[in-house]
């Protein structure tokens, strides 16, 4: 998708503070242990290669999802280690062997697969995944991490790590937490070899369980200012939010009562009313069951009234306002400010939805 440079519309990221946010993490553990960086979906709708580009100074490496991604900042001109979370297709070893990326392998079926198409994996790096009790990817037996790491050592491959994932990290509840963490302790003690990266905090376990911290970390949500947990656990330090949305009015207008705005004439105004016009709507990420929260106009909070459509959303004014005027849908006017929590508990979702929806089509503007 195109980015809309000509309309008003646009994300705002301050590279700066995801530097400061990552500094802050650093303080606060091990000066010894790795901090690799996910940014997958385009660092959390932050812009990977920008991203990844200012912050090459202070992480040791950067996880995304897919050999895309990968390829993104090796193309971009990062050299760094690039780790890949998720499963790839046994297709593109080959690519990733040239290109010095890491792969995750996460079950034996895939291992047979690539086997099977390749049998030299010299020159490839891979980490391995447990499933610990999330669920989803990931070895579930001792057993069968010892026969992937004896198979892929066989063929030539380093075996450079071994993971998890967490759950309920982020939860004030514990107990699957610490079930997860006993697991993946048990399995990593029936290993023969034990890859010399070892990692499993995210970053709710970096922030809320930092004693389980081993010798790697992959900061996410939380390098861009957004807490894991939304409102369930209190950040243990300072971090600054990093991305801004932001618009402008394009239409004012009056109009009596009893008058209809949007798709569905879902909005009747009950009174002669002011509403203006902004360029952006569900297509741009901003989903239309906004209806009914606030945007900042001159820092007052004013709600969006009618259906957002795909391009633009309606508010109502507490007065007629020049075009132009700019608008705040992520960020701060005056006194008053909208988080992307907030928007998450608008939605019934979390943080992390919601930046990573803002859509190719709205510009990002970096400063710095």
């Amino acid at each position: 998708m195109k980015a809309s440079l000509h309309r008003p519309s646009q994300a705002v990221v301050d590279l700066s503070a995801i530097y400061f946010n990552i500094e802050q993490i650093i303080s606060h553990i091990p000066e010894e242990v790795e901090k690799w960086a996910v940014v997958k979906a385009n660092a959390y709708g932050h812009g990977a290669v920008a991203v990844s580009k200012y912050i090459d100074p202070i992480v040791d490496g950067f996880c995304v999802s897919n050999i895309d991604e990968a390829l993104e900042l090796r193309e971009a001109g990062l050299s760094k280690k690039i780790l890949i979370l998720g499963v790839s297709e046994v297709a593109v070893v080959p690519l990733a062997i040239e290109k010095e990326i890491t792969l995750t392998v996460a079950g034996l079926e895939w291992l047979e697969l690539l086997l099977n198409r390749q049998s030299d994996l010299s020159g490839l790096t891979v980490h391995i995944k447990v499933d610990s009790g999330m669920g989803r990817i990931g070895f579930r037996s001792g057993k069968e991490v010892r026969e992937a790491i004896h198979r892929l050592q066989g063929a030539g491959a380093f075996v450079e790590g071994i993971f998890t994932h967490f759950a309920t990290a982020d939860e004030i509840e514990t107990a699957n937490f610490s079930a997860q963490l006993s697991r993946f302790k048990e399995i990593l003690s029936e290993l023969d070899f034990l890859p010399p990266l070892v990692h499993a905090s995210n970053s709710a376990t970096t922030l809320w369980h930092s004693e389980t911290i081993m010798n790697a970390v992959r900061l996410g949500d939380i390098i861009y200012g957004l807490n894991p947990s939304g409102r369930v656990l209190e950040l243990p330090y300072e971090v600054k939010p990093a991305l801004r949305l932001e618009s402008a009015l394009v239409h004012v207008k009056e109009i009596q009562a009893g008058a209809h705005v949007g798709y569905g004439a879902t909005y009747t105004s009950d009174s002669q009313q002011i509403i203006g016009t902004i360029p952006l709507g569900y297509a741009d990420g901003w989903t239309r069951d906004m209806q009914g929260f606030d945007v900042l106009v001159d820092g007052q909070r004013c709600p969006i009234v009618g259906r957002v459509s795909m391009d633009q959303i309606t508010v109502r004014l507490p007065r007629a306002y020049p075009l132009g005027t700019p608008v705040v849908l992520i960020g701060n006017s005056g006194a008053e400010t909208i988080t992307a929590t907030d928007v998450a508990e608008k939605r019934g979702t979390i943080n992390y939805e919601v930046v990573c929806l803002i859509s190719d089509r709205v510009p990002r503007i970096y400063k710095d």
